[in-house]
């Protein structure tokens, strides 16, 4: 039987609390059957795979590959997912780079089939890495089962900070790559109470808004900024005070106009009985 994370609330206030029990959550998920099975195999069996095609035959390798980087959709697409791994990311006309979720590149640079002449997972370390990314990546998916908002919190606190660290992108680079990230752009559109619709807007235009827009909200348009924690939290509690904010008026509007409707029908049955 599968862990199912404890969130007895929503917004910030669910936040809060998935915070002060992610140490103990994290791990009664983590000691769930399915999720050592799935531990268990890749670590005896990852070393064995020295090529792409390798990978790709073997579902239960596969299962935790693409899992640790939020990829599972694509455990159908074998014949995809060897072309992203195989070709490699250090040529800039590989897939993996051409492609607009960077998830793939991140898959490909990871296990470096198509890079170098020894994979990683030759690589004593290898298992480890994944696995823990695999874990990660399927609590998120679990509590985004109850709350999507908190799995996206949950993936913007992971990935952020990285993103903020990368000292050799340009913070105009840094927001190409939170708008090209769905979850990540997710966040930051509904804490800065912009519209879904910007995304029709020329790529030049979206960025100007969204960086006017955090530095009147948030104080800074510097994506560097959000290495600090206090930065960070701060994000994270206007996208889901926004967020619970806005399914509260859509939930409410949704009432009133169920409510009118029966009056209007209730009118009409009066009417003609």
């Amino acid at each position: 039987m599968s862990y199912t994370p404890a969130i007895p609330l929503s917004g910030y206030a669910g936040w809060a609390y998935l915070k002060r029990t992610m140490a103990v959550q994290t791990k009664a998920f983590n000691a769930a059957p399915e999720v050592k099975s799935d531990e268990a195999y890749f670590r005896a069996n990852i070393g064995k795979v020295k090529t792409a095609a390798q990978l790709v035959q073997d579902r239960r390798l596969l299962k935790v590959a693409l899992g640790a980087f939020g990829l599972d959709r694509d455990i159908e697409n074998k014949f995809f997912i060897q072309k992203v791994l195989q070709d490699g990311t250090l040529n800039t006309g590989t897939l993996a780079n051409k492609l607009a979720d960077k998830q793939y590149l991140k898959l490909s640079q990871a296990f470096g089939f198509g890079d170098y002449a020894v994979p990683s997972t030759q690589i004593s370390s290898f298992a480890d890495d994944i696995v823990a990314s695999y874990q990660a990546r399927q609590f998120e998916a679990a509590v985004g089962t109850q709350n999507d908002d908190l799995r996206l919190a949950l993936n913007a606190q992971r990935e952020l900070p990285k993103l903020a660290a990368k000292a050799t992108a340009s913070n105009n680079t840094k927001w190409f790559t939170i708008l090209g990230n769905a979850p990540l752009r997710r966040v930051f559109e509904k804490a800065l109470g912009l519209p879904t619709s910007i995304g029709a807007l020329d790529l030049d235009q979206q960025l100007s808004a969204f960086t006017t827009k955090a530095k009147a909200q948030l104080g800074t348009d510097a994506i560097a900024d959000f290495s600090d924690p206090a930065k960070l939290e701060g994000l994270m509690r206007r996208f889901l005070v926004r967020s619970e904010a806005q399914s509260y008026t859509q939930s409410v509007s949704g009432n009133a106009a169920l409510v009118l409707t029966q009056q209007v029908s209730s009118a009409v049955r009066s009417r003609y009985t």
